[in-house]
């Protein structure tokens, strides 16, 4: 027996994997106390984005509006991706959420450096499962996403 997924139970899945990817995020920041990064706040937005998307997919219909779920999910697994190369010290992250060497810094300006600093750090990491921290996870969750969304144009 062959169940073939409608196009309106392919946005809900998408949709709703945004959401509950959000709702992981803000249980982490909220209730686990682990305030979110510049890096962390990038990778949300596209998840806002795909749940928008969701509903006007859900009320209009459309190829257009699943396809753009999808890139809003792969936009966020991208910006997951070159998080966890951060993370890993693979490439260098935004200069306004990674670390920088001190030799060399005179007192005052190793004190300018300590006041301009950011609260959060991209590149250190507060949590992960299995060898993957939490952006690794949402890359590899909203890759997933991608194909949910793309499955649902090719149903519109």
């Amino acid at each position: 027996m062959t169940m073939t997924l409608t196009y309106r139970t392919l946005i809900l899945l998408a949709a709703a994997g945004s959401l509950a990817l959000m709702l992981g995020a803000w249980g982490f920041q909220y209730l686990g106390e682990m305030p979110p990064c510049k890096l962390c706040y990038w990778q949300r937005y596209p998840h806002y984005a795909a749940m928008g998307l969701g509903v006007a997919a859900l009320v209009l219909g459309g190829a257009l509006l699943a396809l753009l779920g999808a890139l809003a999910a792969l936009t966020t697994a991208g910006i997951g991706a070159y998080h966890t190369g951060v993370e890993r010290g693979w490439w260098e992250g935004p200069s306004s959420c990674t670390s920088s060497g001190t030799s060399g810094l005179s007192t005052d300006e190793l004190f300018d450096q300590i006041m301009a600093a950011p609260l959060v750090r991209c590149d250190e990491v507060p949590w992960e499962m299995f060898g993957l921290s939490m952006a690794s996870w949402n890359m590899l969750a909203s890759l997933v996403l991608a194909v949910i969304w793309v499955m649902a144009a090719r149903r519109a």
